[in-house]
């Protein structure tokens, strides 16, 4: 099966299982009349209205470059992820005015052992799903996929908040348990969704990867070792679903362009080989002889530092 067939399989699955769990929760809040667990709903219709974004960035995502995108349209995974953030992060506000509303107007929850099964299940199938996505989508380098599953882990952790909240007003008899716990889960979403939105940012306004530099600056040293070469202005970029990877190599004067083409082609295949990120390389070929003059003016020193 093609990695398109499984992330839009993965994707369907995340859709389902949302509805799925929406149904349940809201189910367990008629029941028990928690702020936790209206929290914890809350949380999931924002999921399932933003898997329903994510679904139609994925199909976009797997068009073909056209004459209006030739890099392709892999960019909408970050907007897909900011999104996703976007709505988690209002999904928490949501839950803070419930608990704290409970808890300034003393609302008991009710029918706590049903309430706690209801959720407990969610937890479960959530869990599930989740670890699913995540692994998925780092697979297959999909970060819309791999947003979609720390959304759904973020719903597992509002679940599990409700439950705790839950016990402990079964256990103490106090009800401010249940809006103490709420505030606590609308914390850890909030960070979770800071978390979508500034990779969603890093990703729109390219910023750099650091780690993803210093491997191909350390491939691209030791293969244009390997021929007497030198190499300069290393830029990438990353489009999503591809890291776009731009590179001057510097040949001596006399060389055929034949066979500048030729090693050049080598060195591509050996760094896109030796990093584990999907990368397309571009290598612009000079001569060492008239670089220097030709590139003195307007040229900045660090991209542009030759590495011997």
């Amino acid at each position: 099966m093609s990695a398109t067939s499984d992330a839009t399989r993965a994707m369907r699955l995340s859709l389902a299982v949302g509805f799925l769990m929406l149904v349940l929760k809201v189910g367990a809040y008629v029941l028990t009349g928690s702020a936790a667990i209206l929290g914890d709903a809350a949380e999931s219709v924002v999921h399932v209205a933003a898997v329903m974004f994510a679904a139609f960035s994925l199909g976009l995502l797997n068009k073909p470059a056209d004459e209006d995108h030739p890099y392709g349209h892999s960019k909408i995974a970050f907007f897909s992820a900011g999104i996703e953030g976007g709505l988690i992060i209002v999904a928490a506000l949501f839950i803070i005015y419930e608990s704290v509303r409970r808890l300034l107007l003393h609302l008991p929850p009710a029918n706590l052992d049903k309430g706690l099964a209801l959720t407990a299940l969610t937890i479960a199938i959530n869990a599930a799903l989740g670890a699913y996505l995540i692994r998925t989508g780092r697979r297959q380098g999909s970060l819309i996929l791999e947003a979609n599953g720390k959304h759904v882990l973020t719903d597992v952790w509002t679940s599990l908040g409700a439950i705790v909240g839950l016990g402990l007003v079964a256990l103490t008899g106090w009800h401010s348990w249940d809006s103490i716990c709420g505030l606590l889960m609308a914390a850890n979403i909030i960070w979770t969704g800071y978390g979508l939105m500034r990779q969603s940012i890093g990703g729109l306004m390219d910023t750099a990867d650091a780690n993803l530099n210093a491997a191909l600056d350390a491939a691209l040293r030791r293969e244009t070792e390997k021929h007497g070469l030198k190499f300069h202005a290393l830029r990438h970029r990353d489009a999503g679903e591809m890291h776009y990877v731009e590179v001057h190599l510097l040949f001596d004067d006399d060389i055929m362009l034949r066979d500048a083409h030729r090693i050049a082609t080598e060195i591509e295949t050996a760094v896109q080989a030796s990093v584990t990120n999907p990368v397309l390389i571009t290598t612009h070929l000079e001569c060492q002889g008239d670089h220097d003059e030709l590139h003195q003016h307007g040229e900045s020193s660090d991209p542009h530092r030759i590495r011997a």
